[in-house]
C-alpha cells in the first residue's frame, strides 16, 4: 500500500523524502516530486482550506488602511463604509468613515471615523 503526501496546515510533502510539493498545474493529474521523482496523484490537494493572516503591525499606516475590511452602508444622502477601526474612546473595533479632501491638492485626504458603539468621532490624515 503506498503513502499518501502529508499535510501541516495547507502544505504537502513527499511522504518519501519530506520534500515539499508544488501545486498541481492546471488538470495534471499528478505532482511529481523534484527531489525523488515520486508522482503524488493531484486528489491529496482537494479540500485543503488556505487561511492568511497578517499582524496589523507588520504593515506601515498607509497599506494598513487599505487593509481594512470594508462594507458599504447607506444611510440618508451619504453612503458611508463600516471598517474594522478601534475606537481610542470605547476600544470597539468597527467604525463608519468618510473620506474628504480637507487639505491642498498636494496632500494627502483626511479620514472621518465615527464608532459604531458610542458614537465617538476622530480622523486621520494620510
Amino acid at each position: 500500500m503506498t503513502s499518501q503526501a502529508h499535510k501541516i496546515g495547507s502544505l504537502l510533502f513527499c511522504p518519501d523524502c519530506g520534500t515539499l510539493l508544488d501545486l498541481p498545474r492546471g488538470d495534471e493529474p499528478s505532482v511529481k516530486c523534484d527531489q525523488c521523482g515520486r508522482e503524488e496523484p493531484s486528489s491529496s490537494y482537494d479540500n485543503i482550506e488556505i487561511v492568511t493572516r497578517s499582524n496589523p503591525d507588520a504593515l506601515p499606516s498607509a497599506l494598513r488602511q487599505k487593509r481594512k475590511t470594508q462594507t458599504k452602508a447607506h444611510s440618508g444622502e451619504s453612503a458611508l463604509l463600516k471598517v474594522t477601526e478601534r475606537c481610542p474612546s470605547c476600544g470597539h473595533d468597527e467604525a463608519y468613515s468618510k473620506e474628504m479632501q480637507l487639505r491642498s491638492v498636494d496632500e494627502g485626504s483626511t479620514i472621518l471615523y465615527t464608532c459604531v458603539s458610542c458614537g465617538h468621532g476622530w480622523r486621520v490624515n494620510n
